[in-house]
């Protein structure tokens, strides 16, 4: 009578896992590095865990991502520049939005952080020093409470909607520095801060880890948004519900 009770409860916890995964559902997001390193990627595996649901974290860049939703390659688009930034991008390449088709809605906010190489002792910049440090004025770390090394800013080509951002604000306006370590995106900002202890770079803080030195400055943020074509599914409103509430605990702030 045990084996026969242990054989039915596990007949019965096998067919409700199985109908429980036969309901079970993707939900495919696109977009920038920023919003996908502050809150997507942070909540997929606590989002998964207690939904049963699948979140696939599809990172691109901004116009790119709106430009799979409108294609129909996701289910929500999400960035941390303004929609009309992604719509002029997305139209740079040829596809026309329809502006008054899309529904936003505001989800987080990221905080671009200044980073260093862990080995820099400078742990405060002011909005001053780090215009003089970008704009090439100031050349040496000394001259900011650091060691005796020349500054070397890494410029990502590949983020335009923080360069500007970081430019209006923090530069006023001021061109950056003639010579710079150019590189392309996110991810390449931070390994070449990691890999030189002259270098000074903006990122995203959400890819704050060990193998780089986060500095105190003045704020710069701006908020993550998340892109439907027309109301958010079910799914995708499920999705929003979760970050905006037992998720927030997992957001990069």
């Amino acid at each position: 009578m045990k084996l026969h009770a242990k054989a039915t409860l596990f007949f019965f916890g096998t067919m409700l896992l199985l109908a429980a995964s036969a309901f079970a559902e993707d939900i495919k997001v696109g977009g920038g590095g920023a919003s996908m390193s502050a809150v997507f990627t942070p909540v997929k595996a606590p989002f998964d865990k207690a939904t049963g649901d699948t979140l696939v974290v599809l990172q691109s860049s901004p116009k790119d991502g709106l430009i799979d939703l409108v294609k129909g390659k996701v289910d929500l688009a999400t960035a941390a520049v303004p929609l009309d930034s992604m719509i002029s991008g997305a139209e740079k390449e040829g596809v026309k939005i329809n502006r008054g088709s899309l529904v936003v809605q505001e989800i987080g906010a990221n905080r671009t952080a200044i980073f260093v190489h862990p080995s820099n002792k400078v742990s405060k910049l002011s909005k001053e020093q780090l215009k003089g440090l970008f704009t090439g004025k100031i050349l040496n770390w000394k001259e900011v409470g650091g060691d005796d090394k020349d500054v070397i800013v890494v410029w990502g080509k590949g983020t335009p909607g923080q360069n500007a951002q970081f430019i209006r604000e923090m530069l006023d306006g001021a061109e950056l520095a003639k010579d710079v370590l150019d590189t392309t995106n996110y991810a390449k900002i931070k390994e070449s801060v990691a890999a030189t202890p002259e270098a000074v770079g903006i990122d995203p803080f959400g890819l704050a880890d060990a193998s780089v030195k986060v500095v105190e400055t003045p704020a710069m943020t701006s908020p993550i948004l998340a892109v439907t074509v027309g109301k958010p599914s079910a799914k995708v409103q499920h999705l929003l519900d979760y970050i905006k509430g037992e998720g927030s605990r997992y957001l990069k702030k």
